[in-house]
């Protein structure tokens, strides 16, 4: 069933967005605001420091 019919039939079930306004009004998940992104990248973040960290300690 397409995203327009299943509207016209009462069927869609999505809730509507209104968490986080106050941050980006048109964020959504995996959205590219400031916000989400370094949220979203938080972990890789912290993996390149440790590589970098690493690579200091082995003197290259």
């Amino acid at each position: 069933m397409s995203l327009n019919k299943a509207i016209e039939h009462g069927k869609e079930k999505r809730k509507p967005y209104y968490k986080n306004k106050k941050i980006d009004p048109s964020c959504r998940n995996h959205g590219s605001c400031k916000w989400c992104e370094e949220n979203r990248t938080y972990k890789n973040r912290k993996r390149m420091v440790d590589v970098q960290d690493e690579s200091k300690d082995y003197g290259q």
